[in-house]
């Protein structure tokens, strides 16, 4: 069962999507909050899978990937499950959404470079058993939706 989230809440998820290596000491300060109940309320978000785990934020150009793209996927329609699955193996792959409209599939892949992607997609993909075609689209620039810049580049913070 989902229990509610309230303001607090709401706010200890904000405080620790900015960074989530924040101290128990620190969230409690931030939010005007006694180090107990900032302790448990975590516990409990954790507990019921609100909170799923805690991730490094990666600067995938210094981690040798520096190219990054969303592939649309479209794919019969019998086999959607397999192809799931086999996308699922494939290097680089870091999200992907079965949607509805004018494609089947849409993922956020990483590569070394245009060399790395094309391989990637004219190669694994496409060469995928119930795949019809593929569109991808190179991501020029990423930025978080709290405002902080994910890229090395000089873009809006």
């Amino acid at each position: 069962m989902v229990s509610e989230l309230d303001d607090i809440d709401r706010r200890i998820l904000a405080e620790l999507t900015r960074d989530g290596r924040m101290s128990i000491r620190q969230l409690s300060e931030s939010l005007h909050i006694s180090r107990a109940n900032a302790y448990a309320r975590v516990q409990r978000l954790r507990e019921t899978n609100v909170i799923k785990g805690f991730r490094a934020q990666i600067d995938h150009a210094a981690a040798g990937m520096g190219t990054s793209a969303y592939v649309t996927v479209n794919l019969h329609q019998a086999e959607w499950r397999e192809v799931g699955e086999r996308l699922r193996t494939l290097p680089g792959v870091v999200h992907i959404a079965l949607v509805g409209g004018e494609f089947d599939v849409i993922m956020l892949v990483r590569a070394k470079d245009n060399t790395d992607l094309r391989r990637l997609v004219l190669d694994e993909i496409q060469g995928m058993p119930g795949v019809v075609n593929t569109r991808t689209l190179l991501v020029f620039d990423e930025f978080d939706p709290a405002g902080f810049d994910t890229s090395p580049g000089d873009g809006p913070r």
